[in-house]
């Protein structure tokens, strides 16, 4: 029984070599492999790669007139100098965030100037170390585990947006938390943390609906316990046509299946504590900093309109018109594609919970009325979750994908360059860039639905022969 154990791990090992490489590889090269990439061994690596990054980006910004850190660390660590001296974070311009985050960097002011960026970049190994317990959890084979964990520590988004002083690894380290709470049958910790991070970055609530939908009556199996669906080499190899036919459904099917699941005992519980956390947090907030809080770190991002270049394909009519300002009805229609296509998304995929989060927060981010290349990360620390169950292969599919996103994101910038630094008038040529940008982004999101295989991330029936396992708290 053991021998067939050991027989089926080195299967698997096997199959995500070839699945993640797209190479066949000898006995010894894949036995020095897979002793040479421990996770212990990535983190370290990973953990110096960010540390010496931090030094030279001090080294930067004292010696060359290109600054490393991001101007947002700037006004984090201003604000968080006006709480140390007994003020207000909202006291500093263009700061709408959470004061939490001013309180998490008073040692800016107090120890060293870069203790964020090393919290920040401490955030960026945790999502590292959430991202292999997720698949463990899951049953991946640990070397498919460490190619993903490779794909968030050493992406050049990942460990450059932690370094110059970007908060968003602390919003993703907390979402694979609360990933990893539900799957062990913590609920109420899960809702803890959901309802602070709401509050800490708004856009999480995006997720709110999913939650709620993997919380319905499959969620518990048989011992009252999360029952996850385990991953497998066999059922990954399998025609990913049928597995398609067996996860899809018509929309009001799949509907009616959402709605007569919706209300649960622990459904409930977490929509009651994550929404008490975050009322919470903010009612403490505006008893001390009162409406200043309220506009700038929650209704300021309802209604941003930003008239500086971006991704985003709304910016040219918003610089056309931002002296004019927008009618109520104008607001309303920037946000009406991103509703419809989450809503769609959110019927179609929201019981492979982690494939739903990397596909919303995509969408979001594509149509979101502003976008920065920081927020790409928010669905990167996600893609690693998912890659075990795309038949993708690096050559050549994978390649043409992450060509067309980076070629047309390169694209972008080109004309960006040329109105930012050359002074021309290429608003027109910018925002068409923006068009291609979103149509690129549309065609990976396409790309990896048709070759994903849908698998629920709970299973409410143990069915003999299929491999699941029940996971204790």
């Amino acid at each position: 029984m053991a021998h067939q154990k050991r027989e089926g791990i080195s299967t698997d090992d096997d199959c995500a070599s070839k699945h993640l490489k797209g190479t066949d590889d000898s006995p010894m090269a894949s036995a020095a492999a897979a002793a040479a990439v421990t996770l212990q061994r990535v983190l370290l690596a990973s953990a110096a790669l960010r540390l010496a990054l931090v030094v030279f980006g001090e080294w930067q910004d004292a010696h060359l007139e290109v600054r490393y850190t991001d101007v947002d660390y700037l006004v984090f660590s201003d604000a968080a100098a006006s709480v140390a001296a007994g003020g207000s974070p909202f006291a500093r311009a263009t700061y709408r965030y959470s004061p939490l985050l001013a309180f998490l960097l008073l040692p800016n002011s107090l120890l060293h100037a870069a203790w964020g960026k090393l919290l920040f970049s401490a955030a960026d190994l945790l999502v590292g170390l959430f991202i292999d317990t997720i698949l463990k959890l899951r049953g991946i084979p640990e070397k498919m585990r460490m190619w993903s964990v490779v794909a968030w520590l050493f992406n050049p988004f990942t460990f450059t947006i932690g370094t110059r002083g970007n908060c968003e690894p602390i919003v993703c380290a907390v979402m694979l938390w609360i990933l990893i709470c539900l799957m062990k049958g913590k609920v109420l910790q899960a809702a803890f943390w959901y309802g602070l991070i709401v509050h800490f970055r708004i856009y999480p609530i995006i997720y709110a609906i999913p939650f709620v939908v993997v919380l319905g009556k499959s969620y518990a199996g048989p011992s009252g316990r999360p029952t996850l669906t385990m991953w497998s080499s066999e059922q990954h190899l399998q025609n990913d046509k049928a597995s398609q036919r067996k996860g899809s459904a018509s929309f009001v099917a799949t509907l009616w299946d959402f709605l007569s699941n919706f209300i649960t005992r622990n459904a409930v519980l977490f929509g009651l504590l994550s929404g008490s956390m975050f009322f919470a947090w903010t009612g403490v907030f505006f008893y001390l900093y009162g409406w200043d809080f309220l506009n700038e770190a929650l209704l300021y991002h309802l209604t941003r309109t930003d008239p500086r270049h971006n991704f985003s394909i709304y910016f040219y009519h918003i610089y056309l018109h931002h002296q004019q300002g927008f009618s109520s009805i104008e607001r309303l229609a920037s946000f009406l594609p991103q509703l419809i296509v989450q809503l769609a998304l959110i019927t179609r995929f929201s019981r492979d919970l982690p494939f739903c989060m990397f596909l919303q927060t995509v969408a979001f981010v594509a149509f979101n009325k502003v976008m920065t290349a920081q927020y790409f990360v928010w669905f990167f620390c996600l893609l690693p979750l998912i890659l075990p169950w795309s038949s993708i292969k690096l050559k050549w599919k994978g390649l043409a994908c992450m060509i067309v996103w980076m070629g047309s994101q390169l694209h972008w910038l080109m004309w960006a360059y040329q109105l930012e630094f050359k002074g021309r008038n290429v608003f027109v040529e910018l925002w068409v860039a923006g068009l291609v940008f979103l149509a690129a982004n549309t065609f990976v999101m396409l790309m990896v639905i048709k070759h994903y295989k849908y698998t629920p991330l709970f299973s409410s029936q143990m069915k003999s022969g299929s491999k699941v396992a029940t996971k204790k708290e």
